[in-house]
């Protein structure tokens, strides 16, 4: 507890010692009212303004480090009184033998003890408190910042746990194509195993929380779509329509690609026909909104894993932003849309 007594002192620690000018003037002219002339009147007052803030920094030091509490709240009172006590007695005497032979400023010594007392009796309970006030305070905020903190911590460890199921989700799903393609197709199997390797090489080690220009996103969703295309062939045509000037536009890094995967697991699951997945983005005041149409069947039964891409996306925007609101899926007839808005924060 009393390690930290000489600590830097707290904000209520400043505040009281701006007003000790303040403190000192006022009893230098209370001093000067009862007809002491000026030089005795300052020198007095400056001496019980030191005695004054010396209580104050022990006080603030004390009681900014240790809040009694319990059976001990009586310290809160009692500390404040017995220390101005000890002030007020110094002040006396100190002035008493520098100025023993004035009888009547020894006089006006003695009469004013009470009074000096009760004085600083007050305003040391009142600094005592105050001090407890902006200690509270501070150890609230201290408290807020640590919370802030785990959060953080909290979040980039689900972004990373986000990663890491990503990058599998979408290798297996290659991998059991090109073990499909093994047999029937080998020299397309083994194009898709050099695009894979390509793609992979390029994105496993990158932050999901880095923003990168939409022109660099496309890049890996080319990337991407290539291995799709060994793996669907002329069955898959997918449609960019950007607007002038998103490229250099910021976005999380991969946050397309989980939608284009979803958008080929519902438009070509069970169709046996071209399927044609269309990819808009655009500038809507300050936001990049991506938007991702793709056929749908609602009678068609659902395809093995779907859902986790959508959900993945949602879940970092969430992380990222703290919103809801920046993913709406929609269906309309059998074309089942996804929108996503990202904020341009950088």
């Amino acid at each position: 507890m009393f390690s930290k007594v000489f600590s830097t002192p707290s904000k209520a620690y400043w505040v009281i010692q701006g007003a000790g000018l303040i403190w000192l003037l006022l009893t230098a002219g209370v001093l000067r009212s009862f007809g002491m002339g000026w030089t005795k009147s300052l020198l007095d007052a400056t001496f019980f303004s030191m005695v004054f803030m010396g209580g104050v920094f022990v006080l603030d030091r004390i009681f900014s480090s240790f809040i009694p509490k319990g059976a001990n709240t009586w310290l809160l009172l009692l500390l404040p009184v017995l220390l101005s006590w000890v002030g007020v007695m110094v002040h006396r005497y100190g002035l008493h033998w520098f100025w023993m032979e004035d009888e009547a400023y020894v006089l006006l010594l003695r009469e004013s003890l009470i009074l000096r007392w009760a004085l600083l009796a007050v305003v040391f309970v009142m600094v005592t408190l105050l001090a407890i006030v902006v200690s509270k305070l501070e150890q609230q905020e201290e408290s807020q910042k640590r919370e802030l903190h785990m959060i953080e911590l909290s979040k980039e460890a689900e972004l990373y746990q986000l990663r890491q199921q990503l990058q599998p989700h979408f290798l297996f799903n290659s991998l059991n194509s090109i073990s499909a393609l093994v047999v029937s197709q080998p020299q397309k199997a083994r194009e898709m195993v050099l695009q894979l390797s390509d793609f992979l090489r390029g994105t496993i080690r990158k932050d999901l929380q880095a923003w990168i220009r939409l022109e660099e996103e496309m890049n890996y969703l080319r990337m991407y779509l290539e291995i799709e295309k060994v793996r669907f062939g002329h069955r898959l045509q997918v449609e960019f329509e950007l607007e002038e000037g998103v490229n250099s536009m910021l976005l999380p890094q991969l946050l397309i690609q989980p939608l284009l995967e979803n958008a080929i697991k519902h438009g070509l699951y069970g169709v046996t026909g071209a399927v044609k997945i269309v990819l808009k983005a655009y500038k809507e005041q300050h936001y990049l909104v991506l938007w991702v149409e793709n056929p749908f069947d609602p009678e068609s039964p659902a395809a093995e894993g779907t859902g986790f891409g959508l959900s993945s996306v949602e879940r970092r925007l969430y992380l990222l932003f703290g919103r809801m609101d920046l993913l709406k899926k929609d269906i309309h007839g059998d074309v089942f849309l996804v929108q996503v808005k990202i904020p341009q924060l950088k």
